[in-house]
């Protein structure tokens, strides 16, 4: 019997297997650094495309350091010709250049495997209001990369950029999703975490269909790395075999309680710092 144990124990595992390109945060709350404890926390091996190198910490961005296109591009290339990659998501590209990288990386995924989902939350500003990608990279992410993807992740500050309006309420997030969705073909999910009130609503354009996902918004929490998060356990659920729908449901709870649950230190200067939970 203690030898059948054993020989179980010593079998290998499979699990789903899913790909971020992205941004790595040196305060390993946001970028790839939360994709990956988001990715194991959901039960899937975490690849990744490493994209620019970001000096931060909550609150404030120092410096990004850009990974040469061709390198990101090589790294996207060797784990698409390799791995069985269920899903992919990208984070925080910050130059034209290397969203074209992306590009022909994602494009080499799909002529492999044509299924494949692909997420990208497309980060323009972050949660310190620092802008983290030109109005020119913007142009190329539009021709390039939106129109060979699965669904866009924006949030409301980033959607109101695409269609050139604030967005304000539900009223404005449900007209600017479906311009979005119609202007791209493909599926949104509008989140709007930054309005007003006491519920954070997201709604997931896809078809002819609108989905509402609702969350009591929690108040007085500083943390950053929550859309990269969102999309993160999207990419994982969607990995796992999970409809659009559900993996937006799964993701949205996710990251939900990982806001709830969230970590705290105090720092130097004694304020506090505020840091998801990906451990649940």
């Amino acid at each position: 019997m203690a030898k059948q144990r054993n020989r179980r124990s010593q079998r290998a595992a499979t699990v789903p297997v899913a790909l971020t390109i992205a941004g790595s945060d040196s305060s390993a709350g946001a970028g790839i650094q939360a994709d990956l404890k988001t990715f194991s926390a959901l039960g899937v091996y975490g690849l990744t495309a490493i994209t620019c190198v970001v000096a931060e910490t909550p609150g404030r961005v120092l410096r990004i350091e850009p990974i040469n296109p061709e390198v990101v591009y090589e790294q996207v290339a060797v784990l698409a010709r390799n791995f069985p990659i269920a899903a992919a998501k990208t984070g925080l590209l910050c130059s034209g250049e290397i969203v074209e990288a992306v590009a022909r990386g994602i494009d080499l995924l799909r002529k492999i495997d044509n299924r494949i989902p692909v997420v990208v939350d497309p980060v323009t500003v972050a949660t310190s209001g620092d802008m983290l990608l030109s109005p020119e990279a913007m142009e190329i992410y539009e021709r390039e990369l939106f129109p060979i993807v699965t669904l866009l992740t924006p949030n409301l500050e980033e959607a109101g950029k695409l269609i050139g309006e604030p967005i304000r309420d539900l009223e404005t997030m449900r007209k600017a999703g479906k311009q979005l969705q119609q202007k791209y073909q493909v599926s949104i999910l509008l989140k709007g975490g930054h309005l007003a009130g006491d519920d954070a609503v997201d709604l997931l354009f896809a078809g002819n269909k609108i989905s509402e996902f609702s969350a009591p918004f929690v108040r007085g929490v500083t943390t950053h790395g929550t859309g990269c998060t969102y999309s993160a356990a999207i990419t994982a659920a969607l990995a796992s075999g999970l409809s659009l729908e559900a993996a937006v449901r799964r993701a949205k709870e996710f990251v939900t309680a990982s806001i709830a649950q969230r970590l705290r230190w105090k720092s130097k200067c004694g304020e506090n710092i505020d840091a998801l939970n990906h451990s649940l």
